[in-house]
Parts: structure tokens; sequence; C-alpha cells
């Protein structure tokens, strides 16, 4: 792997780290199957081409092992700046506002793509600019309340306990926003 990778092979595949070899060819294929470009439906040649490096590099393996070094080195770097983060402050506000941004990014993805109403950690991680680690906590608190759903492939979805409440809420969360804004913007 590159150093420069920043794609996690384990993630494009949908598979564990400890996958066995049988299981990386078998989800390889159904996912290949999906995206191919001749898929008239499904096909994705970007995301095809994604999924046959990560299936190259994680079928071999000499270079399965050279990946899983480095993909651990950077999984520590991550961990360690979000324990930083952590260290620094044990924030509750700014956790409430990454629950309400994730609603409100679920709700607005519900309303305005009906066949594919959910979005996908790495998405959510995108969006915000928030470490997926940082986000667990956030989902698993989500998804006990039951304001989100989460799918065998990951997918976030919001329930209709998160809509009410996300609406229910909305003017005192705008106003928690706005003091948290204020608070950053008055601290630069």
């Amino acid at each position: 792997m590159p150093s420069d990778q920043t794609d996690d092979y384990y993630e494009v595949l949908q598979i564990s780290r400890n996958a066995e070899p049988e299981t990386v060819h078998r989800v390889y294929r159904l996912l290949a199957q999906r995206f191919h470009p001749d898929n008239a439906e499904t096909g994705n040649p970007s995301q095809f081409r994604l999924l046959s490096d990560a299936y190259q590099v994680l079928s071999d393996p000499e270079r399965r092992a050279q990946y899983d070094v480095v993909h651990g080195q950077q999984q520590q770097q991550r961990w360690r700046l979000v324990a930083k983060a952590g260290e620094a402050e044990n924030d509750f506000e700014a956790e409430q506002v990454v629950r309400l941004t994730v609603l409100e990014l679920l709700y607005t993805r519900r309303r305005t793509e009906i066949d594919s109403a959910g979005l996908s950690p790495l998405d959510l991680e995108t969006l915000i600019g928030t470490a997926r680690e940082h986000l667990q906590f956030t989902l698993w608190y989500l998804t006990q309340k039951k304001y989100v759903t989460k799918a065998d492939n990951s997918v976030v979805t919001i329930t209709a306990e998160g809509v009410e409440y996300l609406e229910s809420n909305y003017r005192e969360n705008l106003q928690r926003r706005r003091i948290t804004d204020g608070t950053a913007v008055a601290a630069r």
C-alpha cells in the first residue's frame, strides 16, 4: 500500500480485518457484479476500480501483510488523534452538535433521496469532518435512542422517531447551535 493511500480496503470490500481469503473472494465477486461498468442499473466504474485494487491487495497474502502493517499504523495514528481530542476536553455540547448534525444530514437525505435514504459512516465522516472513531459513539447513542437504524452494510438511516425528535426540538437546537457558533467565533 503506498504511503499516500487513503482508502481503507477493508471498508471498500466491507469485510473485517480478520476475514478469511474465501470471504475476501466471495465478497469481491458479489460487489464486483454490482459495480461492474457493464451493469446498466448499478454500474460504477470508479467504485469498480477501487474494489479491484482492494481485492488485488487483500487477496495476495504477501501484499495483504504489507498493507496490514501500514493500515495498522494509520489506525493507531487516528486513535491517537481521537484520544488527544478526548483528553483536551470532554465536551458534551460538541457531542450534542455532532448528533444533531448527523440527524439533520440523515433527515435531508431521507427527504431528498427516497431510493437511497441512508449514508455510510464514511459519508458521514466526510460530510461532518469528524473522525470515524468519534462517530462510533454518536451512532451508538442515536441507535440506542432509536433515532437511527444501521443496516447490515453499515448504512445509517433516520427513523420516524429521529424525524420527530429533530422536528420537535428544532428551535431549541437552532438556539444551541447559534450559542455554540457564537462562542467559537468570539474565541477566535
